[in-house]
């Protein structure tokens, strides 16, 4: 993936850290998707998080797909209840734009 996509793959061979949120097919293979909060000690009265896919049979060098910070709220429950808000339609698209 080139840095002009909207995910990244830093970190590919680490655990999500994060809330699980549900399990999506895609193109006939499970992800499972998280809320990852964004550490940042300029804001911190603020909440940012990212969605984080995870694929459940990766394949080699091939690991966790991440979007850029889209999730910003003044609390912990309202950024959680913002991303539980997006269906699984939303989450397929957000992940293929992360894959292409």
């Amino acid at each position: 993936m080139n840095d002009a996509h909207l995910g990244s793959s830093d970190s590919a061979s680490l655990p999500p850290r994060g809330q699980h949120l549900t399990t999506l097919s895609h193109e006939g293979r499970f992800w499972d998707a998280y809320l990852e909060f964004d550490d940042d000690p300029s804001r911190p009265d603020g909440y940012r998080a990212r969605f984080v896919f995870s694929p459940g049979d990766p394949g080699d060098h091939e690991g966790l797909v991440r979007t850029a910070v889209i999730i910003i709220e003044d609390s912990f429950e309202a950024a959680v209840r913002k991303a539980r808000s997006f269906n699984d339609r939303q989450l397929g698209d957000l992940l293929r734009s992360c894959l292409d």
